[in-house]
């Protein structure tokens, strides 16, 4: 489940000297087996720990700003002085160490106590209900009790299982190599102690922006001062015939990760349709399980229009030396329940089929209540809706992209995280804009591509080093203007275009 690497440099708990501490600048070092950042920063000392909250990246491999540390694995942010997360995927702070300074030496030997979280300020906000229990829903929930939210707070999901870990399904988790208790985000305790009304199985069927209620299937009818809309996606279907058998699938739930699980037998056939980024992950996954993986996909190479020919070529080729077979350019035309068949002609034996080609935004419930919607629920730059006091995050939500001047729906676990995020301090009477520049992580049997920016229609790019080899870059350009990189083996790199684009959006 870590990332993480031994900590390593200067014990501070032995002491170190002033002057080797960068004046407004950051050392890294370790106190015992812990690793530690010790900063000077506006002539005060300040410790937090070095290891990331979310997979455990060491976070001085990282970009480390003047009060600001970036994780380079997953991109989460943390302040320097006080261990806050700043931005997701990570969702708790790092830990703070006192700081003592004897004899012009400087010691860190003891965790101070996690800094209190202030009083919201906006009286006028009591209620605020969550739709939605996914990435965005409960990182909203999280930071509005982090900003001192302290009214009423209810997260209503569909799912029948608390908030959970979901990039995990299609890895870990699927591969066996991770149980399900690492999965859940938070404990249950967390949800009683921070008094949030967590309601499993609930689907919502109507939204009255009048009355300012929402009305659940039970019958229940709950009011509220603010409201996220955060429905997720659901995945495609495939219509031809047969691929409503019991023994077809898609990944989208832990309940669904199960019921694959269950049929992923060493030995046993298993027919992926698409070669979307999930559906690549699971065949990994399968494969670690013994699986023999069959993968269907009309392009004639995976991922050539997101990341381009040469790097899809290469990542079909790991999962070929993986054990997958590629049936590329054909389509999946039927399903008997024991075999597919092909478009090509070909037939391919199953014992169970996985259907991976991608999702739909879940926007039936906005629209009904009046949401502007276009293949999305749109947004503004604050992710309110057109509808005052209403906001929508994560898959549905279709906001202003500073970098491209145009609309965006993103369907990235971190993209979704960082919105409930700014919906949070919106609802609670900031003005704060969302400009974070999408970005995603992904494990092609065990090659970790991490992608961040977005082109959707790119028409050139540049690679840096060499696409067969384990460290490489691919940049990503329209009319000239960069807007997405991918990298293998070059995790800071990455870390730092992300600091570049979001640069050129706030210049905008």
């Amino acid at each position: 489940m870590s990332e993480a690497k031994a900590p390593s440099g200067p014990d501070f708990s032995h002491g170190i000297e002033l002057a080797a501490i960068p004046v407004e600048g950051t050392l890294s070092g370790r106190v015992g087996d812990e690793p530690v950042l010790l900063s000077r920063l506006d002539g005060e000392l300040y410790a937090v720990s070095g290891a990331c909250t979310h997979y455990g990246g060491h976070l001085a491999d990282g970009h480390i700003g003047r009060t600001s540390v970036r994780c380079p694995l997953h991109h989460a942010c943390f302040d320097l002085k006080t261990g806050s997360v700043l931005r997701a995927p990570a969702l708790d702070p790092l830990d703070r160490w006192e700081v003592e300074v004897e004899s012009g030496r400087a010691f860190v030997r003891r965790k101070l106590e996690p800094v209190e979280r202030t009083k919201s300020r906006n009286a006028d906000v009591g209620r605020i209900v969550i739709i939605g229990g996914g990435a965005a829903g409960l990182a909203c929930a999280v930071e509005l009790r982090r900003l001192g939210f302290e009214g009423e707070l209810t997260i209503l999901s569909a799912d029948k299982d608390a908030p959970y870990d979901r990039p995990n399904l299609s890895k870990d988790y699927l591969a066996g190599t991770a149980p399900e208790e690492w999965l859940p985000l938070r404990g249950d305790d967390w949800y009683s102690e921070s008094r949030v009304d967590l309601r499993l199985s609930t689907n919502v069927t109507q939204i009255d922006c009048d009355a300012r209620t929402v009305q659940c299937a039970s019958g229940d009818r709950l009011p509220f001062d603010r409201l996220l809309i955060a429905t997720g996606s659901e995945p495609n279907r495939l219509s031809a015939p047969g691929f409503d058998a019991p023994n077809v699938f898609t990944l989208r739930t832990v309940a669904d990760a199960r019921a694959i699980a269950e049929r992923a037998k060493p030995g046993s056939r298993a027919v992926l349709i698409g070669a979307s980024f999930i559906a690549m992950e699971a065949a990994a996954a399968l494969r670690h399980r013994k699986v023999e993986v069959d993968i269907v996909a009309p392009e004639q190479v995976p991922f050539e229009q997101v990341l381009g020919t040469e790097l899809g070529i290469r990542l079909q080729s790991i999962h070929e030396q993986n054990g997958v077979r590629f049936h590329l350019g054909t389509g999946a035309s039927a399903f008997d329940g024991r075999s597919v068949s092909l478009s090509s002609g070909e037939t391919l034996e199953a014992d169970f089929v996985l259907v991976g080609i991608g999702v739909r935004p879940r926007i039936d419930l906005a629209r009904s209540a009046g949401m502007e919607v276009d293949n999305g629920v749109l947004v503004d730059e604050y992710l309110q809706t057109n509808e005052p006091g209403i906001y929508a995050a994560g898959d549905i939500a279709q906001y202003p992209d500073p970098v491209s001047g145009q609309r965006l729906r993103i369907e990235h676990w971190v993209v979704a995280e960082r919105q409930g995020e700014v919906a949070a301090a919106n609802m609670l009477g900031e003005k704060k804009p969302f400009r974070s520049a999408p970005f995603f992580w992904t494990d092609q049997a065990g090659t970790m591509v991490r992608y961040v920016g977005h082109a959707k229609r790119w028409d050139a790019s540049k690679v840096d080093g060499d696409i067969t080899d384990d460290s490489f870059s691919v940049r990503y350009f329209t009319e000239g203007e960069h807007r997405a990189t991918a990298t293998v083996g070059r995790d800071c790199e990455n870390l730092q275009d992300e600091l570049k684009l979001e640069s050129f959006a706030e210049a905008r």
